[in-house]
């Protein structure tokens, strides 16, 4: 991006930080023990597509076996079924 080098020099690293949203104690646990039991689990959420996914591998509700079926869209109209 052009703009992007232009504005952006000579700057210096002056401290970084990261955060990281943890699950509950035993979440991993109890969803496993859940899925085990034969009821099924889906994951709806208003949160970022790629946190979704994130936290539902760290607690095992996906596993890279699985097929995933990501809807994202606006209004009704935009989901073909």
């Amino acid at each position: 991006n052009i703009v992007a080098e232009r504005i952006e020099t000579e700057f210096f690293l002056v401290g970084s930080t990261a955060i990281e949203d943890k699950l509950q104690d035993e979440v991993a646990e109890t969803i496993s023990y859940i899925k085990e039991s034969g009821i099924k689990l889906w994951v709806l959420t208003g949160d970022k597509i790629e946190t979704a996914i994130n936290i539902a591998f760290s607690c095992a509700l996906l596993n890279p076996e699985m097929e995933m079926f990501i809807i994202d869209a606006k209004t009704t109209k935009d989901i073909m079924l």
